[in-house]
């Protein structure tokens, strides 16, 4: 079993109690700092999104019976006061709980089941490589996103591409895809879809600039469509980072590094996988 799916068991097994990070995280085998972010970039889903989607979801069934009072179904669900409930409910499906309960129905409601991750849908993971890169200057479009809403970051790389080849002072032909976690923020990531220059003189009104520090990376390949990234993703995280010894760099939490053996018009081809590490 995965550590991601050991992740998601330790949850589905605990989820209607108080669990804390550390907790979770003990049971998956990976720390604090990994579990966090690798979980979203993995499931589409923050930690703390996943299990307040999982007890509003559990909770609909016994508003749409009306076997018990909404403050009722707000305390089992773990929220203190019907107001609390009420605003987590409706923004995790954009309606209230009264609402919900005079329809009598969940028909136009998306509840959030239980992940599987079943192990046959997970791609082999080649042997990685080590590289030392020096530091990088790199310049593109970014965008802030929340754990779930990765598929839009497609459509900031077609809004990329009209530049790429044509942005002052690029470096050769290679893209980059750029994720880096926001400080004080579990919800949401920043993307960026770049490329190396080499200064940040006549660039985009709407281009962004980011420089990463030289370090160590362990390097992986994923290879097919870049929408099965996530399965490379937990393969790396949920079987190999756990057993290598190693620990995480500076930033950025990672990078996808597109180069010929990509083509980005069918999305299929060579990406690879740039972890930092320290040495």
């Amino acid at each position: 079993m995965s550590a991601i799916a050991r992740a998601i068991w330790f949850i589905e097994s605990h989820f209607e109690s108080d669990i804390s990070l550390e907790e979770i995280s003990e049971a998956a085998g990976l720390s604090r700092y990994h579990l966090s972010r690798v979980f979203g970039l993995v499931t589409g889903h923050s930690i703390s999104g996943y299990i307040r989607g999982r007890r509003l979801s559990r909770a609909v069934p016994d508003l749409v019976s009306g076997s018990s009072t909404i403050l009722e179904v707000a305390l089992c669900a773990g929220y203190g006061s019907h107001e609390a409930f009420t605003r987590a409910f409706r923004d995790q499906f954009g309606m209230t709980p009264d609402a919900v309960r005079r329809q009598g129905h969940t028909r136009n409601l998306v509840l959030l089941e239980p992940i599987r991750m079943d192990p046959a849908h997970l791609s082999d993971l080649e042997a990685p490589r080590f590289e030392t890169l020096q530091p990088l200057l790199l310049a593109g479009l970014e965008e802030t996103y929340p754990y779930g809403g990765n598929a839009a970051i497609p459509s900031l790389w077609q809004k990329f591409n009209a530049h790429f080849g044509h942005i002052s002072g690029q470096k050769g032909n290679v893209a980059y895809g750029i994720c880096t976690h926001i400080d004080g923020e579990a919800e949401k990531f920043r993307y960026m879809a770049a490329v190396e220059i080499s200064d940040a003189g006549d660039l985009p009104a709407d281009f962004a600039t980011l420089k990463l520090p030289g370090q160590r990376y362990v390097v992986f390949n994923h290879r097919g469509h870049v929408s099965g990234i996530s399965a490379t993703m937990n393969r790396i995280f949920g079987t190999w980072w756990p057993t290598s010894g190693l620990e995480h760099g500076e930033t950025p939490d990672m990078f996808e590094r597109y180069d010929e053996r990509f083509d980005p018009y069918t999305g299929t081809g060579v990406t690879e996988i740039w972890l930092p590490i320290r040495t």
